[in-house]
């Protein structure tokens, strides 16, 4: 049965999710099977919550504003990496001033506020994490846009019976919609609102062409991103392609970016090897993942908790995360994972 979800705290956090968040996972990966699969499925919303519940105070001090990867130039820094790849999708989309935008699953509204300024374009970010879109309206107000971003807290298997149908003139999700039951459900919501002719763009999580679930390392590493990730279900990324054009869409652009031959791979700021660090900011930010820096965050972190300074759970999600880095750099190194599978997809005309 899964954890029933508790009135949250002032912050918008819920203590009974965080510390229940590992619970939907056997502690063995070997022992997964489809029912546990299921309940993951049936109880998304408690997942994902009981997740960033835990892990946005973490997201934020080690990966910015913007929770998402990126390729890296030669000499290019982190956060100027992260800018980059959502000016990509954005470029792709051909956003033009004036246009309202919904972001999917916006995080703390990193890639709104970058889009939005870039695109000079109107961005609703919609979160089901309550914790999430209070920072969310924090940084944003910091950075003055509040007039130009905002943001609501929301269900994206349910965008309709928020918004209506066709309310934007685009819509874009950056690694958030791995997150749904159904990318046939969340891609249907996201067609309903756009207007016709309006455009979704997507940066998706995918297990890719490489990856076999009839193999047990394979599945034990889409195992690993999902507790590590806050995933329900880690899915091929033919799933993906057939749910855009089943729900009506025309695909016009799409991609594997993981698939161009970087000399930096998207996955090395979970390394922990300092050698490839191109700013003095990203070697800190290296260093925390390498076996000093999280052998300070592990007890540093336990400390906190400890002493009350941050939310009971929020260790117990920090450990997951170690199985989210390994998870990732093992499925980005034998490319069996991808997070920046990119469709540009259109609405039909009526």
């Amino acid at each position: 049965m899964a954890p029933v979800a508790s009135e949250p705290s002032n912050d918008g956090r819920s203590k009974d999710r965080m510390t229940n968040y590992t619970k939907f996972w056997e502690n063995d990966l070997k022992e997964e099977n489809r029912e546990h699969n299921e309940n993951r499925l049936q109880s998304y919303t408690e997942v994902v919550n009981g997740y960033y519940d835990g892990a946005t105070i973490l997201y934020e001090y080690a990966w910015a504003g913007s929770f998402h990867f990126s390729r890296f130039n030669k000499g290019e820094g982190f956060v100027a990496s992260l800018a980059r790849h959502e000016h990509y999708l954005a470029a792709h989309m051909q956003l033009k001033p004036g246009m309202r935008v919904l972001d999917v699953g916006c995080g703390v509204g990193g890639p709104a506020r970058e889009i939005a300024r870039f695109s000079d374009v109107q961005v609703v970010g919609v979160n089901n994490n309550e914790y999430q879109v209070g920072r969310a309206r924090k940084h944003t107000q910091k950075a003055g846009l509040s007039d130009q971003v905002t943001f609501v807290k929301g269900d994206f298997m349910k965008l309709v019976e928020q918004f209506g149908e066709n309310s934007f003139d685009a819509v874009y999700a950056i690694e958030a919609t791995v997150h749904a039951p159904s990318w046939e459900g969340v891609y249907g919501e996201i067609e309903k609102v756009l207007k016709p002719g309006g455009i979704f763009g997507v940066y998706e999580w995918a297990m890719t062409d490489r990856w076999d679930p009839a193999i047990p390392s394979h599945k034990e590493l889409a195992h690993k991103i999902e507790i590590g990730n806050g995933i329900p279900e880690m899915r091929h990324i033919a799933k993906a392609r057939a749910a855009l054009k089943n729900v009506g869409f025309e695909i016009l652009h799409e991609e594997d970016l993981a698939e161009r031959p970087d000399a930096i791979p998207w996955y090395y700021p979970l390394e922990g090897d300092l050698s490839k660090a191109q700013t003095f900011w990203d070697l800190f930010m290296c260093w925390r993942t390498s076996s000093s820096g999280m052998f300070v965050s592990h007890y540093g972190l336990w400390l906190l908790e400890a002493l009350r300074a941050v939310p009971k759970g929020t260790w117990e999600v920090c450990e997951t995360l170690k199985i989210a880095g390994e998870g990732c750099v093992e499925g980005g190194r034998t490319k069996l994972f991808t997070p920046m599978y990119l469709v540009v997809c259109r609405k039909k005309s009526a």
